[in-house]
């Protein structure tokens, strides 16, 4: 019998271990260079995205991922951090770039869109494109754990 609450104990916390590290380790990446990437795709989630976050560590972003393609438009409402936008197609391919987008400081918030549709969207820090040498027609891969 003690052996049944134990295998139910080891369980339990193997589970609540394994649904706690959801999405670590998962990456994009362009030729050489590497981001930890947040991954989201619920509607509440993609709505959210960066908003009230005061920081995005150095080399993470987050990866807004869409059901279909279309000219997704993105703004900075309650967006704390400067970013660079990146649009990528359902081939992963960069299809356009917004660098260096400010915080918005009052309504109205400007949008942002891509002149191509696009299946997915990588925020990371202002600066980060030009730092990495991302452009547009570069191909992403991602490396995700789920």
């Amino acid at each position: 019998m003690k052996n049944i609450y134990f295998l139910c104990l080891v369980l339990a916390f193997s589970f609540l271990f394994i649904t706690s590290c959801k999405g670590v380790g998962d990456k994009i990446c362009f030729e050489a260079k590497c981001f930890n990437i947040e991954i989201v795709s619920k509607p509440d989630e993609l709505m959210r995205g960066l908003q009230f976050r005061k920081e995005l560590p150095e080399n993470s972003g987050m990866l807004f991922v869409f059901s279909y393609n279309d000219r997704m438009s993105f703004w900075m409402k309650d967006t704390f951090i400067p970013l660079d936008m990146i649009w990528l197609d359902d081939l992963r391919k960069v299809v356009h770039i917004e660098k260096d987008v400010p915080t918005c400081k009052e309504d109205p918030c400007p949008s942002y869109s891509p002149t191509k549709a696009a299946r997915y969207v990588l925020e990371l820090n202002a600066g980060s494109a030009d730092k990495h040498k991302i452009r547009i027609g570069d191909q992403a891969k991602f490396d995700v754990r789920r």
